[in-house]
């Protein structure tokens, strides 16, 4: 059934298929910044980001906790602490959104612009009915009375693999499984056709098996609806499996972009290579440990002039600790580092 059928109206002018929507990304990121105001002054947690979402497309960022994943995906829809500053320029169908009221992004989330949020046991009300939550965009957004949007929600749910849908309809967020709650939560992501789906680590805690079908559903979903999304994940397998192109971010840098296959057989970052190596699914047979990247991420405060990797680099050159290369570029493979910035 299509979206722009439903009685009542619908969210027809972002059901437009990919081919429709022309040659251009759906998103662009220019110079992403994102600061935090603290005494000692503007803490930088993003930095010169660039970044395009393509329709029909799936692209993944990579990497450690604190390296910035979530917070630019927050970004993009302006889900910010007062405290938080923003700059730079976010590009949506001509738009920038970071130079827009608020008004008009409130007119955006959940109808051009959605979010599939990292844990839904927190983001869904625990006193509300799970298809209550889910029928919220459409009565927003679209007008849609109670009982057509309750019609539309339904419908939704058996689209994401949920059984007896009518019955979960009026269920709580504790009466259903990790799976179902996540699928529950894409439902409510994709009901209003969205151009753009953001999604912050969707598979965290379910098993092989429940991460699979989620996975395959965004993939499926994203393909059919001509969607771009943003799958931030901590974990190389995901990528591998879904992602046209890949991210890898590090204390808020993306240092390294490119499409998946050439990232994969060509990490040109230590960073990069340093995830590969640690990954499970690139061990050697019969291996008792994994190699590890020794340290951790500098916290905000801590992170220097130079490249914030070179204290947990092997190969850091002098350089490394005094300033940031510039991006290198072949093609749509970039990379920021000085092993490669003369090359």
């Amino acid at each position: 059934m299509s979206l722009s059928t439903t009685p009542g109206g619908r969210c027809a002018e972002s059901g437009t298929p990919a081919d429709a929507r022309g040659a251009g990304p759906l998103l662009r990121l220019e110079g992403l910044n994102v600061s935090f105001a603290a005494e000692e002054g503007l803490l930088p947690a993003v930095q010169d980001l660039r970044l395009d979402l393509t329709a029909a497309a799936i692209t993944c960022l990579v990497g450690e906790s604190g390296c910035g994943k979530s917070l630019t995906a927050r970004a993009i829809l302006r889900l910010m602490p007062p405290q938080a500053r923003l700059g730079g320029r976010i590009l949506y169908r001509g738009e920038d959104l970071l130079s827009l009221p608020e008004e008009r992004m409130r007119a955006l989330r959940g109808r051009h612009l959605a979010m599939i949020f990292q844990e839904p046991m927190t983001a869904l009300n625990p006193v509300l009915r799970v298809g209550d939550q889910a029928a919220e965009a459409l009565r927003l957004h679209a007008g849609l009375t109670a009982a057509q949007a309750r019609t539309e929600v339904i419908r939704l749910f058996g689209e994401v693999g949920i059984p007896a849908a009518a019955e979960r309809y009026a269920e709580y967020p504790h009466q259903l499984s990790g799976g179902m709650r996540q699928r529950i939560m894409i439902a409510a992501a994709l009901s209003c056709r969205p151009d753009i789906l953001l999604a912050d680590e969707p598979t965290t805690a379910l098993d092989a098996t429940l991460q699979g079908q989620i996975l395959y559903l965004i993939r499926e979903q994203a393909q059919a609806r001509g969607m771009a999304v943003l799958l931030i994940t901590h974990d190389l397998g995901v990528v591998a499996r879904v992602a046209a192109q890949v991210g890898i971010m590090y204390a808020g840098h993306l240092v390294e972009f490119g499409p998946t296959a050439e990232v994969f057989a060509r990490p040109l970052h230590p960073y990069t290579r340093g995830l590969m190596e640690s990954s499970p699914s690139r061990a050697p047979l019969g291996a008792s440990r994994l190699p590890a990247i020794p340290g951790s991420v500098p916290p905000l405060g801590q992170r220097g002039a130079g490249c914030p990797f070179a204290p947990r680099c092997g190969q850091a050159l002098p350089v490394c600790r005094q300033s940031l290369p510039d991006e290198r570029a072949e093609g749509g493979h970039r990379v920021r580092c000085w092993l490669h910035a003369a090359s």
